[in-house]
């Protein structure tokens, strides 16, 4: 998803909160700015809902809970409320929070040309803030990619590159499945286009 500031609005958290449930899109929140949250394409939606749907099975039955990107996330010690795609939290402090959570131990987000360079850099930077996060994981929209920052038991983060027939492990949640579970069903550019040189009556 893709952040538009909105110009010449700031608000407390308190107003933000209040003004945005009578918008009809989400906001971000960075330190009184709000910023609007634009739509994705439909290979974005399918993947998130993919994936949502593996931590959600894997889970189901335990203490953690698994959001999509419609739930706020808020990043620790600061007034910035944003909508990762996907967020998982195990923690008991947000159990009963319905307006936002504090403490993910995973966050996701599916990658398209035009946030990439954003959600590696600058989001990321904002995320690691949170204490809690164990996995940031980025899941490409146009190839059969993703890349898994983990934090070790020393607070330095590696990445990992999972691609086409890897094991997939979210050592946040002891989760290990193979890539493809991710893009099930999914039609990058390239195939629409060779299925279009292929078949003349799609063209």
């Amino acid at each position: 998803m893709i952040a538009a500031r909105e110009s010449f609005l700031r608000f407390t958290p308190e107003e933000y909160f209040e003004w945005e449930e009578q918008q009809e899109i989400r906001h971000e929140y960075f330190d009184g700015e709000v910023y609007a949250m634009t739509g994705g394409t439909l290979n974005h939606s399918e993947i998130a809902i993919n994936f949502g749907s593996l931590l959600k099975a894997h889970l189901r039955g335990g203490k953690c809970r698994v959001l999509n990107g419609d739930a706020k996330v808020k990043i620790y010690n600061s007034n910035k409320y944003v909508y990762p795609d996907l967020s998982v939290t195990c923690n008991e402090r947000d159990r009963n929070n319905t307006k936002f959570v504090s403490h993910p131990c995973l966050i996701g987000e599916v990658l398209s040309p035009s946030t990439e360079a954003y959600d590696r850099g600058d989001k990321f930077a904002v995320y690691r803030l949170t204490p809690s996060l164990q996995d940031y994981v980025l899941i490409s929209a146009n190839k059969m990619a993703i890349d898994i920052y983990n934090k070790d038991n020393r607070d330095k983060w590696d990445i990992i590159n999972y691609r086409s027939g890897d094991l997939v492990d979210l050592a946040s949640i002891n989760l290990t499945f193979p890539i493809e579970q991710i893009y099930e069903d999914i039609i990058f550019e390239v195939d629409q286009q060779k299925l279009r040189w292929e078949d003349p009556q799609l063209k």
